[in-house]
């Protein structure tokens, strides 16, 4: 499948999707958003880990504010709620694990659809800004549900009242990525870790993704009940047995995701 504004490539059970608008800093429009939209299904349906990156010196800039926007006819809850809610969900639900690896600037929807995946490994060149309050406008592309969650009410508030970028090193001590990395090194560590999921027990990533996810509604009780049931689903798939196996005959596990 060809696309226009990204690039996708499946190889040892990694889909690595790379945005592809270097000379607008990766910019998002709606032809962007749909391909990644397709994209995106396309990488869980046959790979057992995504990648999602930018091609060029910045991750994404965020909204493309050239995108012949016209004031009059302008209606941002369309936008966010037909073209961002579906990709941002396609992300953050995924079946299989999501790695972003941000190579540069992220900002305003940039930044919050880098903070969608699983785990996000930054260069130490990059940065995080949520640059919203510098046009007038709320942060979006659930910048609002993942800035809370990850970093606290004070640092959340601060990152969008402020409008002031956040480096890598910075990200990584509030706990707003997993880790900062040189920049010469990101690729190379993003395709170890994107390996080590891809070969994985698929079906306990997509668990584990599920409770952790549904911990931030659940009060204790709720929370082990769904561990319960969750773990009961665990313990049919062929993984688990090879797991356990592998454990007793000390080698390792040939997991096949499922």
């Amino acid at each position: 499948m060809g696309f226009e504004t990204i690039q996708i490539d499946i190889s040892g059970g990694v889909a690595t999707i790379r945005l592809d608008r270097p000379k607008v800093m990766n910019a998002l429009n709606a032809q962007m958003r749909r391909d990644l939209v397709q994209a995106l299904t396309q990488g869980a349906r046959e790979a057992r880990a995504i990648v999602l990156t930018g091609n060029g010196d910045a991750f994404c800039a965020g909204q493309d504010l050239g995108e012949g926007i016209s004031f009059g006819d302008l209606d941002l809850e369309r936008t966010l709620r037909e073209e961002y809610e579906p990709l941002l969900k396609l992300i953050y639900d995924c079946p299989v694990p999501t790695v972003c690896a941000v190579n540069g600037a992220a900002a305003g929807a940039g930044a919050n659809l880098a903070l969608a995946a699983d785990i996000v490994i930054a260069a130490k060149s990059a940065t995080f800004l949520e640059a919203f309050a510098r046009i007038g406008l709320v942060p979006d592309a659930g910048g609002t549900y993942w800035l809370p969650r990850l970093v606290g009410r004070a640092r959340a508030l601060g990152m969008c009242l402020l409008a002031e970028p956040v480096t890598a090193g910075q990200a990584m001590a509030w706990g707003l990525i997993w880790e900062a990395v040189d920049d010469e090194k990101l690729s190379a560590r993003v395709g170890e870790i994107a390996q080590r999921l891809a070969v994985g027990p698929t079906v306990s990533h997509r668990l584990t993704k599920q409770a952790i996810a549904a911990s931030f509604q659940n009060d204790l009780q709720a929370q082990l009940e769904l561990e319960a049931r969750l773990q009961k689903q665990a313990g049919t798939t062929r993984d688990f047995r090879e797991g356990v196996m592998a454990f007793l005959e000390k080698r390792p596990a040939r997991y096949e995701g499922r």
